[in-house]
């Protein structure tokens, strides 16, 4: 039998208890199935239903969430082969192996955020498509689009947006600021990524503008912050370093402020410096007095050791030996210029 021949009943009936129940009219047609067929058997009343504009569930009854997942990234363009196996186009190009993925709510609730609703209840789902994808918002499918599209990440076989890039999409249609609060704080509280990466997306969605998200920011940047601190003060502890002095200010025997430091051995003149990144993308002029303030410091004598959020979480030995070298390193050094320690 070819592919333009009639399918009988029943193979009709072994194609819908096949492993895929969601599928496009194209891939239906390429099993053998006619336009005329897809039609009978989705009427009313029928053994099968369209979820979307093109989009077929091969059986009766409300779809699952995978099911709606599926419809929508299927509707987005996003094919599967008759085998299963998703199809990649663009992979020879550099252009993102996964023409379109789950993003916003959606991909936040898929990422296991408590703060999420559950699948079942969202009327819409968001899905993220490149910008030049034609295809538009139809029934439970909210197209989102993009001038490139991030890594996908796979959660269950779903093509799913990075954390940072789903905040992004949910918080641009949530008016809520409670809501919005609870989702970045928890995306870092719950090392789903760093606040970086979140303002970073923020600002390209150019989000900022809005009070409540500005608000819901301070206590992500806050939250960050936190918890950049206690992974100091563990490795610290775990790698046996020298107590520091913590959270400290900086000046010079009646002279000007140095700025804060969040660790400082002064017998070794050596400071660490938490670089959370939520500054440089809040205030383009605070970096390059960062700088400045460490350049200073260096140029009196001081080793500032700069440490991010994410090396303190995923080399915490590594950067224990950073600053045990440049603790060692003190006695090879001439003396810092004298500095007055204050607590911050």
């Amino acid at each position: 039998m070819t592919h333009n021949t009639p399918l009988s009943p029943r193979r009709l009936h072994h194609l819908a208890g096949g492993p895929r129940r969601v599928l496009t009219a194209g891939q239906l047609r390429a099993h053998g199935v006619t336009a005329a067929q897809i039609t009978e058997q989705c009427r009313s009343g029928g053994p099968w239903q369209q979820l979307l504009p093109g989009v077929v569930l091969l059986r009766p009854g409300p779809p699952t969430g995978e099911e709606r997942l599926r419809a929508v990234l299927l509707y987005a363009g996003w094919e599967r082969t008759p085998g299963g196996v998703p199809a990649q186009p663009g992979r020879e190009t550099g252009a993102s192996p996964v023409p379109a993925m789950i993003t916003g709510v959606a991909a936040l609730t898929l990422h296991g955020f408590a703060a999420a609703p559950p699948l079942p209840s969202l009327a819409r789902i968001d899905v993220l498509v490149p910008r030049t994808r034609r295809v538009r918002s139809a029934g439970c499918a909210r197209i989102v689009r993009a001038a490139g599209l991030p890594e996908a990440k796979l959660v269950a076989g779903i093509p799913v947006a990075p954390v940072a890039r789903a905040l992004a999409d949910a918080v641009a249609e949530q008016a809520d600021a409670d809501v919005v609060r609870a989702l970045l704080t928890e995306a870092v509280r719950e090392g789903h990524c760093e606040p970086a990466a979140v303002v970073e997306e923020l600002i390209r969605a150019r989000l900022l503008s809005r009070p409540h998200v500005i608000d819901a920011v301070e206590s992500l940047v806050a939250e960050g912050r936190a918890l950049a601190e206690e992974r100091l003060y563990r490795m610290v502890r775990d790698h046996a370093l020298p107590d520091p002095l913590w959270n400290v200010d900086l000046r010079l025997p009646g002279g000007p402020h140095l700025g804060g430091v969040d660790a400082y051995w002064p017998d070794h003149a050596v400071a660490v410096d938490l670089d959370t990144g939520a500054h440089r993308q809040r205030d383009d002029e605070l970096w390059p007095e960062r700088a400045r303030r460490r350049e200073h410091l260096e140029h009196l004598g001081i080793t500032v050791v700069q440490l991010s959020p994410r090396q303190l979480r995923d080399a915490p030995e590594q950067q224990a030996a950073v600053v045990r070298t440049a603790l060692m390193a003190a006695h090879d050094r001439e003396p810092a210029a004298p500095v007055v320690v204050l607590p911050r």
